[in-house]
């Protein structure tokens, strides 16, 4: 055994990788393969190519698309002032370099399978402002430190009707009897995650209709694949299933947001590096928490890319609204568990279910790295009730992009281009947003201003 393979490893199906994509086109088991990438808000873009010359083509390289895809907002509306491309630049090609290992076959599609992809340039240098170079990026800084993490995703999301109204009345976490009251549709949603997705468990949540998946903790490219791949099949199994899901982050005025928890651990040389010291944090794992909570106004940007998401964030609400950080206290932004030797983490609470996994799983690694750089020693552990404690989280998406530009710590961790385009979009939408006349405006001002 190597000392990497002590490193905890995932429960669920693991992919088929190179081996099984060979095996399932020599066999004909395969007539078609999805190649997949993630634009910066996370949209699962890619294109469908016959099994048959796959192997071929992935060696070659040359999946060619257009590069706007990575100047363009949520609804495909290309923005000017991106640092990668603009139209001067005529909007040339980039290209998708699949990476064999992630292939796994589609449940949902009998005879189709996918493999996720790297963005790169003609010649196949990764495109540095592509979210998943980010990731690698800085899960390459974390090693150069010493240092592996595993990451854990959990997900939030409404299942919805024909309406978009919630499915199911109740409001009951955790209740069996909220998840029987959905049945055979969410049976048939997760049944149809099956091989596709790590699943680790299904819970009702604090809303209804609302139910968080936990997928099996993984190295962190591995895991935001599989978050990226959970928000994709969920809303394709869904629909097969005659409703519809949604990662919005606040979708209903007085009902519970949707989350995207990410849990983290570091290792080094294959043993746990948050290995409790007289029942507490060790001193690495508290230059963490310092680094963590230090950086968070900084990062928040990443887990939160919309004025929608901004929403979510209210007092008493379970989602937090200031940077601190406590022990196994859900009122905390950063929460840490102190267990066993190995399973010792730290949990991000701040991202939202609308979030980019890539990107949001690069920003906390990037306050990872940040605070084993610096080596500070965090606030004390917050006890009680946390809300109103701390440095304020930012409230509206122009104070957020303008806190990631200014910390130069983390622009420098996840690129300084790559911070650029990405907050660019997340301008633009606030300006779209600012600049539409709503119906509340109209029913509140019309007949008073």
């Amino acid at each position: 055994m190597t000392a990497a393979s002590k490193i905890p490893t995932p429960l669920g199906p693991p992919p088929l990788g190179r081996e099984g994509l060979v095996r399932s086109i020599t066999d004909e088991a395969l007539r078609e393969i999805e190649v997949a990438w993630a634009d910066h808000l996370g949209h699962t873009l890619g294109k469908r190519l016959p099994a048959a010359g796959f192997i071929e083509r992935a060696h070659d390289g040359h999946i060619g698309f257009c590069d706007a895809t990575l100047a363009w907002d949520v609804v495909a509306e290309v923005h000017e002032g991106a640092r990668l491309t603009d139209w001067h630049t005529g909007f040339p090609d980039l290209f998708a370099a699949p990476d064999l290992e992630t292939f796994r076959l589609l449940p949902w599609r009998p005879g189709a399978g996918q493999v996720i992809a790297d963005v790169t340039t003609h010649d196949g240098e990764l495109i540095r402002t592509a979210p998943r170079t980010v990731l690698r990026r800085v899960t390459q800084r974390l090693s150069e430190l010493g240092f592996q993490a595993s990451l854990g995703v959990e997900i939030e999301f409404f299942l919805l009707d024909e309406a978009d109204a919630p499915l199911g009345g109740s409001v009951h976490c955790y209740s069996l009897e909220k998840a029987n009251e959905v049945d055979p549709i969410l049976s048939s949603i997760t049944e149809g995650l099956g091989g596709f997705v790590p699943l680790e468990g299904v819970t009702s949540e604090y809303g209804p209709g609302q139910f968080e998946i936990n997928l099996h903790h993984a190295d962190p490219l591995t895991a935001a694949d599989d978050g990226f791949r959970l928000k994709y099949a969920l809303r394709t199994v869904a629909r097969s299933a005659g409703v519809k899901v949604t990662f919005m982050a606040k979708p209903f005025q007085g009902l519970s947001g949707s989350s995207m928890h990410l849990h983290v651990s570091l290792w080094r040389d294959g043993e746990p590096a948050f290995v409790p010291e007289a029942g507490v944090e060790n001193p690495l794992h508290r230059a963490v928490l310092a680094g963590l909570v230090s950086h968070l106004p900084a990062i928040t940007v990443f887990g939160a890319p919309n004025i929608n998401s901004y929403k979510r964030f209210e007092d008493r609400s379970y989602a937090p609204t200031t940077a601190n950080w406590g022990g196994d206290n859900r009122t905390a932004s950063v929460r840490s568990l102190v267990e066993g030797d190995r399973s010792t983490r730290i949990e991000l609470r701040t991202p939202g279910a609308d979030a980019n996994p890539y990107w949001a799983a690069a920003a906390l690694l990037g306050a990872v790295v940040a605070g084993l750089e610096e080596n500070e020693e965090p606030a004390p552990r917050g006890v009680g009730n946390l809300y109103g404690v701390g440095v304020p989280l930012p409230r509206i998406p122009p104070a957020a992009v303008e806190l990631a530009r200014a910390d130069k710590r983390i622009t420098d961790i996840l690129g300084d281009d790559a911070v650029h385009d990405y907050t660019l979009l997340v301008e633009r939408d606030w300006e779209a947003y600012i600049s539409t006349v709503t119906g509340w405006e109209r029913d509140r001002y019309l007949d008073l201003a």
